[in-house]
């Protein structure tokens, strides 16, 4: 079945798609005719066999929206099955604009330049069926108090479908935002998402990315970030759900001095695949970037790190650091962590390490000479490992519910 799975819903998606992005569908329908699926033999799926998705007949997903509600405090705006359903409030001021891709009025010449299609075929999938998605303005010099938040949610009736969501935040020079990402859904589907951040000269961007899926559905992610000299960008993922998921991340940085922090958290258990792909590129010289990734395993899950810093020619002064520590709580779980490092600079300094290990029994037995039950010796230890990633996230409530999710 293979591409047909997707090509064969490319007409009836026509019929009811905005004519205004014809031109860069087709430009991904091209691109995705050419490029060949990734199987077990592609270097950098190898430990991933994307043959569920490729062997499931998708249909496209229904225009529910309506059904779905919206509750939030800070700025939102809510998509359901790959469409814009509602917003709140209806605007933040003149100072941003948030909204709907489909309704947008500003010019956003960046869509579809910042995820190169060459890097995934899954990328050149999503923008064969753009049509609608999320995209964040934030003009030169302003400072965005509050959290702007970016929902993404599949409602499923019947068969299984395929949704493309699409994300394009556009930062100006020395501006501030904190832009939080989430997926969530019942049954099972394929979430097929590419996020396009530009991070302006002097600005700083704090991303944080929560998959929160049906266990039963499956998951690819591109988020693509280009970095303006003397910016600041963070990001943090946490992967709750999914029965198969890949999520990757790729940085580059396009101007001199600048950061950025990329953390990730992965808990899987059961049968669920988790795979983590993440691609730092220094373009630029004096730049710095900071890696950490955590997977906690139970089951028969199996997870994947494959981490790649590159250090291009030109880029003296380099400094960048990468590591993926990963528990593991079943003799049954399983990791294969791959962490890189490509220099072509000489003056450089650049470390990457990988750890796999099992709860500490003399821990345990600490905790358990105290009075504490084995179950919940064993339930603190997993948390404060988790919670190294998750403390680091600056939204207080975000922060709370999360560790909630971890303590259950």
């Amino acid at each position: 079945m293979e591409k047909t799975t997707f090509t064969k819903l490319f007409t009836p998606f026509d019929n009811q798609a905005d004519a205004r992005f014809a031109q860069l569908r087709q430009s991904g329908r091209e691109c995705f005719g050419a490029a060949a699926l990734p199987t077990t033999r592609t270097e950098d799926w190898r430990f991933t066999n994307i043959s569920p998705i490729t062997a499931t007949p998708f249909t496209l997903a229904n225009n529910v929206h309506a059904r779905v509600k919206l509750d939030s405090d800070h700025p939102t705006v809510l998509f359901v099955n790959g469409r814009f359903a509602k917003q709140a409030p209806e605007s933040i001021g003149a100072s941003a604009e948030i909204g709907s891709l489909a309704r947008a009025t500003t010019k956003l010449s960046q869509l579809a330049r910042i995820a190169s299609d060459r890097d995934s075929p899954f990328t050149c999938l999503n923008t064969s069926f753009l049509n609608d998605g999320a995209y964040v303005v934030v003009p030169d010099g302003n400072v965005i108090a509050t959290p702007i938040e970016i929902r993404f949610h599949s409602l499923v009736e019947g068969n299984a479908p395929a949704i493309h969501p699409r994300t394009l935040v556009v930062v100006g020079k020395n501006a501030c935002v904190t832009i939080v990402e989430r997926y969530s859904g019942n049954a099972a589907y394929f979430t097929n998402a590419v996020t396009e951040i530009a991070v302006g000269e002097g600005a700083v961007v704090d991303h944080v990315k929560i998959q929160d899926e049906s266990t039963t559905a499956y998951h690819i992610a591109h988020t693509a970030v280009v970095m303006g000299a003397r910016s600041n960008f963070t990001t943090h993922y946490v992967s709750l759900g999914g029965a198969l998921v890949r999520n990757e991340v790729r940085v580059r940085f396009d101007g001199e001095h600048a950061e950025a922090t990329v953390n990730g958290l992965y808990l899987a258990s059961g049968t669920q695949h988790i795979d983590n792909f993440t691609l730092i590129d220094h373009a630029q010289p004096n730049c710095a970037s900071h890696e950490l990734y955590k997977g906690i395993l139970d089951g028969k899950s199996h997870g994947v790190f494959n981490g790649k810093i590159f250090v291009r020619k030109d880029a003296q002064k380099t400094d960048a650091k990468q590591t993926n520590k990963v528990l593991l709580l079943s003799d049954d779980a399983t990791i294969n962590t791959k962490p890189q490092l490509e220099i072509f600079a000489d003056d450089v300094k650049c470390t990457h390490g990988a750890t796999v290990g099992q709860l500490d029994p003399l821990q345990l037995f600490y905790l358990q000479s105290r009075g504490i039950p084995l179950d919940q010796a064993r339930r603190l230890l997993t948390f404060a490992f988790a919670n190294d990633i998750v403390g680091r996230l600056k939204i207080e409530a975000l922060r709370d519910e999360l560790e909630q999710r971890i303590v259950r």
